[in-house]
């Protein structure tokens, strides 16, 4: 009869056991499916994606680190980007632009390093700003002080719309090229060269 009991108690733990396991491991496959039908559903567009512009230029690698907002139907000069004021020349975080070789803008040394890139817009023409802050959320952390190159350029117009807006690193020679921003109606552009 102990036999008999024993075993009957070791049949209940072993069969108990079982059970404990199977519902352990459909709750672990009910929570990973829950979870991604919540991925799923909560991604959203993202409406100003990250991405950047490179081009080696001779022996210069310049990359632009931006995100790239759209027009989507609004008036951005003027409108979303206040002319007259300092603008990151992107959404969220500040533009940035780095280069590995000293470069010539506008007549004026650009030393080998990191930059944040601002612009101030207008409706004759844009100040094209350099600043030693890279890494700053928009221009919260702005301060003209920091400005390594500042210059002015005159903006091409266009019928044609920039949905959204895009850097483009063109070479022209080995040891020349410009940096154009186009962005709804509005394209600037600029030349830099290496220092020989």
């Amino acid at each position: 009869m102990k036999k008999l009991i024993i075993v009957f108690v070791v049949s209940l733990s072993v069969l108990s056991c079982k059970n404990e396991i199977k519902k352990t491991d459909k709750n672990k496959h009910e929570n990973h499916v829950t979870t991604s039908v919540k991925d799923k559903t909560s991604k959203k567009k993202v409406l100003s994606p990250h991405t950047s512009a490179m081009a080696m230029i001779g022996d210069a690698h310049i990359h632009i680190d931006y995100s790239s907002p759209g027009v989507r139907g609004r008036v951005v000069f003027g409108g979303l980007v206040g002319y007259g004021a300092v603008w990151q020349a992107g959404a969220h975080n500040a533009t940035w632009i780095e280069t590995n070789k000293d470069l010539i803008i506008n007549g004026k040394l650009l030393p080998k390093g990191k930059y944040g890139f601002f612009t101030i817009p207008t409706k004759k023409d844009w100040t094209i700003i350099i600043n030693k802050n890279w890494d700053q959320h928009g221009k919260d952390e702005y301060d003209a002080k920091e400005d390594v190159l500042r210059f002015n350029i005159t903006p091409t117009v266009s019928d044609k719309i920039t949905e959204h807006l895009e850097y483009s690193i063109n070479k022209i020679n080995e040891s020349e090229g410009n940096i154009q921003l186009s962005w709804e109606k509005i394209t600037i552009q600029f030349p830099f060269k290496l220092k020989q």
